[in-house]
């Protein structure tokens, strides 16, 4: 998922819950449930356990990991106990499963080989995910940058599940004897790290160790493996070791392919490695590519790639994954990578005689059911970067996509020459990114803003939308929503076209969200992403693109005309009773922003905070995720003039449109907040709060105006880095929290 990477902080952790003063403390039991997108990120890698039917896990780059559940047929996720303080273990490097036990299993795990992220840990389980041990190594990995696709960079020697290797980034090879408890680097292994530029980006740094592969022929039970593979993702020399006494020394492949980097590699039961091989480690475009086979026996290397490349030409791709049938050595399939733009698009291909021919997959008239996730009908197959087959099951294959994955269960009818069948594969995976959240006071339950492809109008939770997402115009991002307090059926929402060349980055409803269009122009040309607002009766919408001067339309986007009093690129709230009135603030300056006249002219006022302002941080996300509802002003529901300051370091109240603010001094940090309908005889809405309560993390419920809160949340649930939160106004207690990586998700009281 190609989202800007997340600087992460080092906070302080505390395991007691305890209120001051007379309050008692408390916490209250939460069922928490996703909102069901399905898939929505970039699921990388999908790993069959070798000989037990139906385990199977897959990995994803910035949302953790899931275990296939056969009895219910979803992926459930094993990672949600993920706190804040190690939201870096949520972008998953690699998982390997133990052939000779199925209960083991292990994840090597870190998002980002940032200087000033922390090093990355190995998570070991012998309870197929249910609990884990962890220990922490000295080295960084990548699970959100480039190369996230290739793999698998670590495996467990199939006859002594003692043993077990890991590829890395930037350390090299390293080595564990005990099951994972310690690992020592593999001195012998070569130095094959490409430079790293000063300041390179998370998407153009050196991916290391791609694979390791274990020959099981070469041990027996309980006599370790001999014979090991492990590939780097390097170009213009060699990039295929082997060591043959049991990881002692590595020597290169004689006769391989060095002009690409490789990507993926497979062990056939014959011996035959097959490799596949691109130009770019992904999931950027590659320009060239092929697949290879090795006759280990022989040492003898054969081309095998399905549909050549041609640059010159303008047939630019490469090859990103390559599997083979468990127990015919000679049924394998390849992955395309960058085709689309070419002649017949990106495919599968698939061969019955180690390479020699193949049919496509696609191309040979596969077919594809987009139901389970309606939104992906739109998406085309997008970033395929790994494929598998069931090595219990010839007829069912499965292979990913940045937007979840596919599977078919009939693959081997294209030996009669019939079509593939292709189903959405990833019920129970949800990585979206929630840029922003809406619950109106009538109609849908949610509308949510995400990353990378729009979001969705909520009608039921536990379903996906049946018409994908928001379309007309369709987005990329969603940065914003708004809907008007008093007509909620007016709503606007504000992004980034899918596709550029339509230039609507604007669109609004008013039937509720059922239907949309775009406004008729724009507040300047190429406007885009920011943030919206919408005065309480809807006649009046603020748009403040990104980088951008404020403006106001007060006919529905056909003309607009800039607010006056107000510095560009500043947020701007509504009123949620007088629909004159729109608020904004810049804190570290200590502004409030008033307008009493619909946004045409704002006022700025000083922001008064009892124990002065908060210091201007010296870097982005010093002060939590920068895209969260941190350091924000909100308005009250149903009474003017009624304002909340959530501040990343406190939460503030005027009740006198900010004339003066008055501190909780039991919240000392927060990272989202928001209002739900108020509990039963209670005067005033419920608040919810994700940040630190009594020194406690956690996400929060008041009912009493902030002067008491419960925990909703507990240490099973805490989903890594939480960007968002607001309570739904319908129905007292349900909230919606927007997760970085792992969805949306809704809680319920017990």
């Amino acid at each position: 998922m190609s989202l800007n990477r997340v600087v992460l902080l080092a906070v302080l952790a505390t395991t007691a819950f305890q209120f001051t003063g007379t309050a008692q403390n408390r916490s209250a039991p939460y069922l928490w449930k996703s909102v069901q997108i399905v898939g929505g990120g970039f699921v990388d890698g999908i790993i069959f356990h070798p000989t037990a039917k139906g385990v199977r896990y897959c990995r994803t780059d910035m949302g953790g990991a899931y275990r296939w559940n056969d009895q219910i047929k979803r992926w459930e996720p094993i990672l949600d106990w993920v706190s804040y303080e190690d939201l870096n273990l949520m972008g998953v490097e690699s998982i390997a499963v133990d052939p000779a036990d199925a209960n083991r299993v292990y994840l090597s795990c870190g998002t980002y080989t940032d200087p000033d992220v922390p090093d990355g840990a190995i998570l070991r389980s012998n309870d197929r995910g249910k609990t884990f041990q962890r220990t922490n190594v000295p080295f960084k990995m990548g699970g959100n940058e480039n190369g996230r696709g290739n793999g698998e960079r670590m495996a467990v020697d199939p006859n002594d599940g003692k043993v077990i290797y890991v590829g890395t980034r930037l350390a090299g090879l390293w080595r564990s004897t005990d099951r994972g408890v310690k690992w020592s680097k593999v001195e012998s292994f070569p130095d094959l790290l490409e430079p790293r530029p000063a300041n390179a980006p998370w998407w153009s740094r050196p991916s290391g160790v791609v694979f390791v592969v274990f020959d099981p022929r070469s041990g027996s039970r309980g006599k370790a493996s001999s014979t090991i593979y492990a590939g780097a993702s390097v170009m213009g020399k060699n990039n295929l070791f082997r060591s043959i006494d049991g990881g002692s020394s590595w020597q290169p492949v004689p006769g391989q392919p060095t002009q690409y980097r490789p990507n993926h590699a497979v062990l056939a039961s014959d011996g035959t490695l097959y490799l596949s091989y691109g130009t770019d480690p992904g999931p950027w475009r590659m320009s060239n590519g092929g697949v290879w086979k090795l006759n280990t026996a022989s040492s003898e290397w054969t081309e095998i790639t399905p549909d050549k490349p041609a640059p010159d030409s303008g047939k630019a791709f490469g090859y990103a994954a390559v599997a083979v049938d468990a127990h015919n050595p000679q049924v394998v399939i390849a992955s395309s990578f960058g085709r689309q733009g070419n002649a017949g698009g990106e495919d599968i291909f698939r061969s019955t005689d180690g390479g020699k021919t193949w049919k496509p997959v696609f191309g040979g008239g596969g077919t594809f059911d987009f139901s389970l996730a309606p939104y992906v009908a739109a998406t085309g197959i997008h970033w395929l970067f790994d494929i598998e087959i069931d090595p219990l099951n010839p007829d069912h294959a499965m292979f990913t996509t940045g937007y979840g994955g596919y599977e078919t269960f009939n693959l081997t009818e294209m030996d009669s020459g019939r079509p593939t069948r292709w189903s959405v594969m990833s019920t129970g995976i949800e990585e979206t990114v929630a840029l922003d959240l809406l619950s109106p006071p009538q109609g849908a339950h949610l509308l949510t803003a995400v990353g990378d492809y729009g979001g969705a109008v909520h009608w039921d939770l536990d379903k996906p939308a049946p018409g994908g997402s928001y379309d007309h115009p369709r987005f990329g991002n969603t940065n914003g929503l708004a809907c008007a307090e008093n007509k909620p059926e007016i709503i606007v929402r504000v992004g980034r076209a899918a596709n550029r060349r339509e230039g609507a980055n604007i669109g609004y409803s008013l039937d509720g969200g059922k239907s949309w269009q775009p406004t008729a122009s724009t507040p300047k040309p190429g406007a885009m992403l920011g943030h919206i607002a919408v005065s309480s009766d809807g006649a009046t919408w603020v748009w403040t693109p990104e980088r951008s001067p404020v403006s106001f339309t007060r006919d529905r986007g056909a003309t607009w005309a800039p607010s006056q009093g107000i510095p560009s690129d500043t947020r701007v709230i509504a009123d949620r009773v007088n629909p004159l009135k729109f608020y904004a603030i810049a804190l570290f300056d200590g502004k409030l922003f008033v307008s009493t006249d619909g946004a045409a002219t704002f006022v700025a006022q000083p922001l008064n905070l009892p124990d002065g302002l908060p210091k201007r941080p010296s870097h982005r996300n010093e002060r939590g995720d920068d895209r969260g509802g941190q350091d924000r002003i909100y308005a009250a529901p149903g009474r003017e003039g009624d304002l909340w300051l959530a501040a990343f370091n406190g939460l503030y109240r005027s009740t006198n449109t900010g004339a003066s603010f008055a501190r909780f001094p039991r919240v000392s940090e927060i990272h989202g907040f928001g209002f739900g309908k108020a509990a039963p005889g209670a005067p005033y809405p419920a608040l919810y709060l994700i940040g630190v309560v009594d020194g406690v993390r956690g996400i929060f419920r008041s009912d009493d105006t902030a002067r008491s809160w419960v925990r909703i949340n507990d240490d099973q649930h805490q989903w890594g880095l939480l960007l968002h939160i607001t309570g739904d106004p319908k129905q007292y207690g349900r909230v919606y929290v927007g997760t970085h990586g792992r969805g949306t998700l809704y809680g319920d009281p017990l």
